[in-house]
């Protein structure tokens, strides 16, 4: 390994990840003129940012950082696939791993999986219906559109936030940082769908300011204690969405991991590993 990422990997470890994560929230929803446009600029330049599928294309009109990181795409920018039946990717980005949980543990990267169980926040009843299922983890990159979507129509059912660290997310923490994503702070969204139950699962990340979604509004970060929400008629009224529909957004980072059971779902031929994907594109089909 070399010198640089051994001190990157020991920098993980050390930094305050909350503060820093907290100070570059409160930067990024700064009003001044002068400095979101000088963020947003570099921004733009330094990782390629396409604007030409932004409802509002001009990035300096946005008023804050945050709102242009956000950003809606113009109308027909992420076309649905068609395909009846059909199971969609929720996001712009990159598959890292995707494959079948096993023995109650998801594959990371090469010598390190994670805790089925932990990740959706340590219920063993939570977990159960995924033991022998199938995951993809999907990163998003910087400059990739930060808007998640349903892959699947699906009633939501429950919601859990699980606080944590923050690590940076990227190939080099997923190789040397011991259950990286049941170890960061998570929002998990588990819903009732035509293919049985379905969680996805928002992973934060090191200078993420906050995960938000379209029916509770901001949800992290906030005080290190696990929350959780039912949504049924004894509780709250159940919350469907349509395919397609937009379901949540990330305000800085970083990963969707998509859970199915057993002998529900097959992945198609057209994700693969650290592949590039796109919002709309057919992901997987019925088992």
């Amino acid at each position: 390994m070399l010198f640089k990422d051994q001190l990157f990997l020991a920098s993980q470890y050390l930094a305050p990840h909350h503060l820093v994560s907290r100070l570059m929230g409160h930067a990024a929803d700064c009003r001044t003129p002068a400095v979101k446009n000088w963020m947003i600029s570099r921004f733009v330049r330094r990782y390629g940012v396409d604007m030409s599928e932004a409802q509002l294309q001009d990035p300096l009109a946005y008023e804050t950082f945050n709102q242009f990181f956000t950003r809606k795409l113009r109308p027909g920018a992420r076309p649905l696939d068609a395909e009846p039946g059909g199971v969609i990717c929720p996001v712009d980005g990159a598959i890292s791993q995707l494959g079948p949980i096993e023995h109650g543990r998801i594959f990371q990267a090469k010598g390190h999986s994670y805790s089925l169980t932990n990740l959706l926040g340590g219920e063993p009843e939570r977990a159960t219906p995924f033991i022998g299922g199938d995951f993809a983890t999907i990163y998003l990159s910087p400059r990739d559109y930060h808007r998640v979507h349903m892959p699947c129509a699906g009633t939501l059912r429950e919601m859990v936030h699980v606080p944590g660290r923050l690590f940076s997310v990227n190939p080099l923490t997923a190789s040397h940082v011991p259950e990286l994503f049941a170890r960061n702070e998570r929002v998990a969204c588990l819903f009732d769908t035509e293919y049985g139950p379905m969680a996805m699962v928002l992973v934060g990340a090191m200078i993420v300011a906050s995960i938000e979604t379209v029916w509770g509004g901001l949800i992290t970060p906030y005080k290190r204690r696990i929350r959780h929400w039912r949504y049924d008629a004894a509780s709250r009224a159940p919350i469907h969405l349509e395919k397609g529909a937009e379901m949540g957004l990330f305000k800085l980072g970083s990963t969707v991991i998509v859970l199915f059971g057993p002998n529900r779902v097959r992945w198609t031929d057209t994700p693969s590993v650290r592949g590039p994907v796109r919002m709309g594109e057919l992901m997987a089909m019925p088992a």
